[in-house]
C-alpha cells in the first residue's frame, strides 16, 4: 500500500474519523558538492519522489498525539512537554518523536501559532541510507502545523526552522542542504545551493537520464567522532593556509591554484581532507555550465571523480560502497557514479540513460550481489517537487 493511502487508513483507524489533510515532503539525493556544505561551498542536490507523508487534523485535546506507521509507536506531547523533552506522561520522547517535537518548538521559538496535532505519518524513504529521512519527517510537519496554524513560510525559511530543530533540539549538527532540498525541490530539476549566502537556483536536468539510486544495505557507521574529526581538519587547512591568504573564511575562499601553492604547508592528513572539499567545490562550480549546456557525460566524469575524492582524501568509502560504485561505472548506459550522503555505508546515486535505466538497475543489483554477498536496493528515481499539502 503507497504511505499516502496507508496514513489515510491508519489515521481512521486511530481516530475514528478521516483527516483533514494530508502533508508530504521529499527524502533529497545529493549529485555533487559533498562534504562542502560546512566549508560554504555549493551543493546541487535532487528532491526524489520518496517521502514521508502525514495524515494529519487539529487535536481534539490540549495535547498531539502523533503515531509512527513505521515504528508502530505512538508518542504524546504538550507545548509544556515539549521544552523538556518528555511526553505529556513526563517520560523522555522516543528518538522519532523528537524530529516533529522540536519542529514544533522551533516554530513556536519563532512566534508562529503551533496548534495541538494529531497526526499518523510513515515514510517510504529508507532510514539510515544517506537519504535523508529525517529532514522530510521535520518539512512534512513544517507544513502540516502551518496549514494547521493560519501562516505561510516561503520553504527556505521552513528549512532553516528545521534546520534549528534537529540542530538545537535533536542534538544532529546538520548543515541544510537536506532540509533545503526536501522544502524547496523542484519536479524534474537539480538545485544549485550556495551554502554561504543560502542563494539558489533550479537546474533543469536532460530529460534523456534518470536518477538511479542503490543502496548498498549496509547502514552507516559515520561516527560523531569521525564527522567531527573531518571538521576538525578543514577548521586546520583554513587557520594554516590563513597565514598566506589572510581573507579566506572557508576553504570556499580558496582557489585549486592557491591551494596547490600552498598545500605543502599542511599537515599530510589535513592536506587530504582539505584537497577534497577544495577540488569538490571546484567541481560544482564546473558542473553549472555543463547543465546549463546539456552535457551530461562530462557531468558524470565529475561524480566519477567525486567518489574517488571521497575514496583516497576524505576517506569516508567502504568496500561495498567502492564496489558498488565501480560495477556501475562499468555498466552501459551509467554516466556517473559516486557514494552520496556522509559515507561509511547508505547509497549511491547514479546518473543512467533513462533508455538504459532498467538494464542498468538489474544489472549492478546482480554484479554487487555477486562481488559482495548482500542484496541491494535499486530505485529509479526522478526529481520532485518539494514539501506541500496533498489536494485529492
Amino acid at each position: 500500500m503507497h504511505p499516502k493511502d496507508l496514513v489515510r487508513q491508519q489515521f481512521i483507524t486511530r481516530f475514528g474519523v478521516p483527516p483533514e489533510q494530508i502533508a508530504m515532503a521529499p527524502a533529497r539525493v545529493n549529485l555533487l558538492g559533498e562534504h562542502v556544505d560546512y566549508n560554504d561551498g555549493f551543493v546541487m542536490p535532487a528532491a526524489i519522489d520518496r517521502a514521508t507523508y502525514v495524515a494529519f487534523s487539529p487535536s481534539s485535546s490540549q495535547q498531539s498525539t502523533l503515531l509512527a506507521v513505521d515504528f508502530n509507536e505512538e508518542a504524546t506531547f504538550t507545548a509544556q512537554s515539549v521544552l523538556s523533552k518528555t511526553d505529556a506522561a513526563n517520560a523522555p520522547l522516543p528518538e522519532w518523536a523528537r524530529y516533529p517535537a522540536g519542529v514544533q518548538w522551533a516554530l513556536r521559538d519563532a512566534g508562529l501559532p503551533v496548534p495541538d496535532i494529531q497526526a499518523v505519518f510513515a515514510s517510504d524513504v529508507p532510514r539510515g541510507a544517506g537519504l535523508s529521512s529525517s529532514a522530510s519527517v521535520e518539512m512534512a510537519f513544517a507544513v502540516a502545523w502551518q496549514a494547521l496554524g493560519g501562516w505561510e513560510l516561503p520553504p527556505m525559511r521552513r528549512a532553516l526552522l528545521g534546520q534549528k530543530a534537529e540542530n538545537e533540539y535533536v542534538g544532529v549538527k546538520c548543515g541544510i542542504m537536506d532540509q533545503f532540498a526536501s522544502a524547496c525541490g523542484v519536479a524534474d530539476h537539480l538545485l544549485l545551493l550556495d551554502c554561504r549566502s543560502l542563494e539558489w537556483r533550479a537546474l533543469p536536468i536532460p530529460p534523456q537520464v534518470a536518477i538511479v539510486i542503490a543502496d548498498t544495505s549496509v547502514r552507516r557507521k559515520l561516527t560523531t567522532s569521525g564527522y567531527n574529526e573531518r571538521r576538525q581538519a578543514c577548521e586546520d587547512a583554513v587557520a594554516a593556509l590563513s597565514r598566506d591568504l589572510p581573507d579566506i573564511r572557508a576553504l570556499r575562499d580558496v582557489s585549486l591554484v592557491d591551494f596547490n601553492r600552498l598545500c605543502g604547508r599542511l599537515p599530510a592528513l589535513v592536506e587530504k581532507r582539505a584537497r577534497h572539499v577544495v577540488e569538490e567545490i571546484d567541481r560544482s562550480r564546473q558542473a553549472v555550465g555543463l547543465l546549463e549546456r546539456g552535457d551530461v557525460a562530462a557531468f558524470g566524469r565529475l561524480m566519477n571523480a567525486c567518489h574517488a575524492s571521497l575514496r583516497d582524501f576524505y576517506e569516508v568509502s567502504t568496500p561495498e560502497l567502492d564496489a558498488m560504485a565501480a560495477i556501475a561505472q562499468g555498466l552501459p548506459g551509467c554516466l556517473g557514479a559516486r557514494l552520496t550522503g556522509a559515507g561509511f555505508g547508505g547509497c549511491t546515486v547514479n546518473l543512467v540513460e533513462k533508455t538504459a535505466a532498467g538494464a542498468f538497475a538489474a544489472n549492478l543489483a546482480e554484479g554487487y550481489a555477486r562481488a559482495t554477498g548482500l542484496t541491494p536496493e535499486i530505485y529509479i528515481c526522478r526529481a520532485a517537487d518539494g514539501a506541500r499539502i496533498l489536494m485529492d
